[in-house]
């Protein structure tokens, strides 16, 4: 499927109210569950979606709209989130996250893209060329996929409480 704005956009809208529906006044035993070593809680999800909402969707586009291919995209700090949430709560960060979203939305819509501008490329630090196509639509399988992390790490919790179900519910299996 070809990566279209308006669809885009309206998964992206949706996904603070999907987190907070999802996470808001659970218990920190479900909030800072992870898989394991080196793994990610949706604590930690959250705090990487407010990063990438201050740092990585909407000021790339930006740069990419003012400079094309001629200087390269900052480089992204995947792992900024641990200092940046430390001593935090997370309805705080669920509240920041849904003020950011609302304002990259905002900020997008004002871009006025075009067809054209979605062709125009960039630089990224890691890849080289990239289109502003292939970054806003990484933006919506990044909510995504992190939803979908959440929704595995959260259920993996229960992997052994269902005994034998377990074969029957890919989100709890290993593999």
């Amino acid at each position: 499927m070809k990566f279209d704005l308006g669809p885009g956009s309206a998964i992206l809208r949706r996904t603070p109210a999907v987190l907070d529906q999802q996470l808001r006044d659970l218990p920190s035993d479900w909030l800072r569950a992870t898989e394991g070593p080196d793994t990610w809680s949706p604590f930690d999800v959250v705090g990487h979606l407010v990063h990438g909402e201050r740092t990585d969707w909407i000021p790339r586009a930006e740069h990419l709209l003012r400079h094309g291919e001629a200087v390269p995209f900052p480089a992204f700090d995947r792992f900024a989130q641990f200092e940046a949430s430390r001593g935090k709560e997370l309805p705080e960060l669920l509240d920041t996250f849904a003020a950011l979203r609302a304002k990259s939305l905002e900020r997008l819509a004002a871009l006025r893209v075009t067809e054209e501008d979605l062709d125009r490329t960039g630089r990224h630090p890691e890849f080289g060329p990239v289109t502003l196509r292939q970054h806003l639509a990484t933006w919506v399988a990044h909510d995504l996929d992190h939803l979908m992390q959440i929704a595995r790490v959260m259920a993996r919790q229960y992997a052994d409480e269902v005994g034998p179900w377990k074969r029957y519910l890919r989100i709890v299996r290993e593999n």
